[in-house]
């Protein structure tokens, strides 16, 4: 069956439909309240700079591979007394001998210099430290490495104890044992642990994820 539009007739009277008022229409909607900013939260103060491979920093203890250059430089050793047998071969009585060796200089790295938490044991610094590892990593020209200098400020205890549980590692490996024995028997940092410290790449990884290992 076809339609044909022309039987329909116009002149039937058309009611337009009105809409109805809504019941959220009638009632009446209280007055928008200002929204007012978070309170702040507190967060440790963490003061950090950047080394160069450039600055030609030379590091004298045991370190990870990926955090140095190694070179083959010569140098020259103290005069030393000559025999008969050797004097022509080395030049002559007294002429340094050229030793050969090997110098670690430092690549490019974030150097935390200050840490302070407005309170203690809260996980301030921590987050802290979370936060620049994070850095660390997506910075290309790092790559993530990191050090710090353990030191005391203003006779505080020493903060070994805190880099150690978070990863950081001493060059020295008598000093990493004696914050492992501090651990385990739970005893504070007493004598105070100096010397430079340095985060190894499989710790930056959990240190990332800090809060979810740790």
């Amino acid at each position: 069956m076809i339609n044909n539009i022309t039987n329909v007739d116009t002149h039937l009277p058309m009611s337009a439909a009105k809409a109805s008022s809504s019941m959220f229409g009638r009632m009446s909607m209280p007055p928008l309240l200002s929204f007012k900013k978070p309170p702040k939260k507190d967060k440790a103060e963490l003061r950090i700079q950047k080394f160069k491979r450039s600055d030609n920093i030379i590091i004298d203890g045991i370190i990870d591979d990926d955090y140095v250059d190694v070179i083959e430089e010569e140098i020259l050793d103290t005069p030393i007394i000559q025999t008969p047998q050797n004097f022509f071969s080395s030049g002559g009585i007294g002429s340094p001998v050229p030793q050969k060796r090997k110098t670690k200089y430092l690549k490019n790295c974030y150097v935390i210099d200050y840490i302070q938490s407005p309170v203690s044991r809260h996980g301030y610094g921590s987050l802290a430290l979370k936060g620049l590892a994070e850095k660390a990593f997506f910075d290309k020209n790092v790559e993530g490495r990191i050090v710090t200098y353990s030191a005391p400020v203003c006779q505080e205890s020493s903060p070994a104890l805190f880099f150690y549980k978070l990863g950081f590692r001493f060059m020295d490996p008598e000093a990493n044992e004696y914050m492992k024995e501090c651990l385990i028997k739970n005893v504070p940092d007493i004598p105070i642990q100096k010397g430079m410290m340095f985060l190894p790449r499989h710790n930056l990884h959990k240190l990332i994820r800090y809060g979810e290992l740790f």
